[in-house]
């Protein structure tokens, strides 16, 4: 049986705001569109009216997203040199590519989950001045 997580009645799942996020919609209803252009958040949910333009993902996403594909390129560079030794052009061939193809897939995803973070846990203005649920961050 699974266990049953209980919210406050202004508590929201960090949890499903993220994953939401993680497939572009918004953190709110799972509905709208979370970005107008690639890494543009929109100012209001089409679906539900949730207003977006408070977050502040700032410098978050490139270094997650750097991070994530930095591990990745490296072991592979490094399984592919020890297991064959190929040409440094054929490396360049493969891993250049990937490199940016990686990044650019990633960049909006990670963007979009912590824009979900910071609706769920009500930072920056995603809380009103009289919400006592929200969380400080200031």
């Amino acid at each position: 049986m699974a266990a049953m997580i209980e919210y406050s009645p202004g508590q929201r799942d960090v949890a499903l705001a993220m994953r939401r996020g993680l497939t572009l919609r918004c953190p709110n209803c799972g509905k709208g569109h979370l970005f107008s252009s690639y890494l543009k958040v929109v100012d209001r949910c089409e679906a539900c009216g949730e207003e977006l333009f408070h977050h502040q993902a700032d410098d978050a996403p490139p270094y997650f997203t750097m991070l994530i594909v930095g591990h990745v390129i490296v072991a592979g560079v490094l399984s592919l040199e020890i297991g064959w030794h190929p040409p440094i052009w054929l490396h360049m061939l493969i891993w250049l590519p990937l490199t940016v193809i990686l990044s650019l897939a990633l960049l909006p995803v990670i963007k979009g989950s912590i824009v979900g973070l910071q609706w769920a846990n009500r930072m920056h203005g995603f809380a009103s001045d009289h919400d006592p649920d929200a969380i400080s961050h200031y």
